[in-house]
């Protein structure tokens, strides 16, 4: 829940600038701006390399949803993929795996690729449940017909954020490997991107890019700096 219009516009117009450079790293960008300057971000980078994402969708194609958004509306701002199920949608609206597949399932009817969520909290890695808990919401967030091409997976430590606790990369890697191992059967599991999204920074990313299971960043207060963001796909290369 950050960012204006005018500041919006000028960050992406410059990314989509360097993003279709010589010396671009090899990597897909996508953005997921609020829903307010959807349409302004998606016009900056109109013709760019960088794709626009919402940052959440109602399961329902329309109706009596105030305040809410379809995947259909996203698609029609401009979008190409949308976040369904971050920790934060999880916490702060008591978002359940059922409804994170709705949601996903509601972005592939609308031809958007869900980026699909998943995490354990602090108490849950305490109590040894950790790949449990993830294995179960891989099983009951990602929705039938899901595909290595419409649904990307984002791996989010709840139990690292605003804890203080640091996960290693070997804790990182374990887990992408098992989110890996337990996709389903109709997804071809060396294909799908698991993204990590444990605030990946400049000073972390190369480390944590090189890992095998790791495909990509979720980035979250990095993406607000420019230069930061920049730096963190530059690592892939």
């Amino acid at each position: 829940m950050n960012g204006l219009a005018a500041d919006a516009a000028a960050r992406t117009r410059d990314l989509a600038l360097r993003a279709g450079g010589a010396d671009a790293p090899p990597c897909d960008w996508v953005i997921c701006p609020p829903a307010t300057v959807i349409a302004t971000v998606a016009a900056a980078l109109a013709g760019s390399p960088v794709a626009v994402g919402g940052q959440d969708c109602h399961h329902a194609a329309s109706g009596a949803h105030t305040g809410d958004i379809s995947a259909a509306m996203l698609a029609d701002a401009g979008c190409g993929y949308v976040i369904v199920g971050h920790s934060e949608r999880r916490t702060d609206h008591g978002e359940d795996d059922a409804a994170v597949a709705a949601k996903a399932a509601a972005a592939h009817a609308a031809g958007l690729i869900a980026i699909v969520c998943v995490g354990e909290t602090e108490a849950e890695r305490d109590a040894g449940k950790a790949h449990a808990v993830v294995a179960r919401q891989v099983a009951g967030s990602i929705p039938a017909g899901a595909t290595q091409a419409n649904t990307v997976v984002a791996y989010e430590p709840v139990w690292a954020i605003g804890t203080g606790r640091t996960p290693t990369t070997a804790d990182v890697q374990a887990m992408h490997a098992h989110i890996r191992a337990c996709a389903p059967s109709a997804i071809d599991a060396s294909g799908l991107r698991i993204l990590y999204g444990g605030s990946v920074k400049p000073g972390n990313a190369a480390a944590l890019l090189r890992l095998p299971d790791v495909d990509g960043a979720l980035v979250g207060g990095a993406s607000l700096v420019a230069e930061d963001f920049w730096a963190i796909g530059a690592a892939v290369g």
